[in-house]
């Protein structure tokens, strides 16, 4: 026979699959599930641990439990996708907010990820994504002006990429990724609903054209419950 938080646990997880508990909704305190499921407190926090550990909940010290949402959207690690193309994959509604664009002169930090000189000129891009009403990547990319002469609030709003490959005549070839989990920063406290959480997952692009130019670096902020991170691998033999 399951344990009582095991009973509890799966209801929980059954609603929540089944759409009754929705994303972002605050479950009942411990000590209104206590009275719900006539249990102990002991129970009832044995069943929150693991629908926190399986990823059906997020524990906010102070504010309670929520939902998490567990449809995620797939996010290919070895793939060079555009945001565009990715929302054409998805079937949620999108939209790409402009919060910066100018040029600017590089500095030590520029200069390294982009192997540039000093004082080379580059465009800086700040984008933050929104699906489905919630604004949840913030994209921070930097383009040596040198193969990128133009970049108007038309193009950052549709596509970049579309831009160079069809516009430009570049060929974009591959791309260098470095994935992290940090802590969040005031920036993404401004341009992102968090929603209580306080780590993020970066993942950093160094994107080359067909000569092996290394024109694009990007970071890209996203949240962490939004998105799985997939690749495909084959053992070699």
């Amino acid at each position: 026979m399951d344990s009582k938080y095991f009973t509890i646990y799966n209801e929980i997880v059954s609603k929540i699959e089944n759409g009754k508990l929705e994303s972002s909704t605050k479950l009942p305190s411990e000590n209104e599930l206590m009275e719900i499921y006539n249990v102990s407190r002991d129970t009832i926090r044995k069943a929150l641990t693991l629908l926190e550990r399986n990823g059906y909940i997020q524990k906010i010290k102070g504010k309670g439990s929520f939902v998490l949402d567990i449809h995620k959207f797939d996010f290919s690690v070895s793939g060079l996708t555009s945001f565009k193309e990715l929302s054409e994959r998805m079937d949620a509604k999108s939209n790409t907010i402009l919060a910066e664009l100018e040029v600017i002169k590089a500095d030590d930090y520029l200069m390294k990820q982009l192997d540039l000189s000093k004082d080379e000129d580059v465009w800086k891009v700040i984008r933050v994504r929104e699906i489905e009403g919630k604004r949840i990547i913030l994209d921070k990319d930097f383009l040596n002006k040198k193969f990128v002469s133009l970049l108007t609030r038309e193009i950052c709003e549709n596509s970049i990429y579309e831009y160079l490959e069809n516009d430009l005549g570049l060929k974009i070839s591959f791309a260098k990724k470095e994935i992290t989990v940090q802590q969040i920063t005031e920036e993404d406290k401004k341009y992102l609903d968090l929603e209580g959480h306080t780590m993020i997952v970066v993942v950093k692009n160094y994107t080359y054209l067909e000569d092996a130019s290394l024109f694009q670096y990007t970071e890209s902020r996203h949240r962490p419950d939004k998105f799985r991170f997939v690749d495909f691998a084959r053992r070699k033999h």
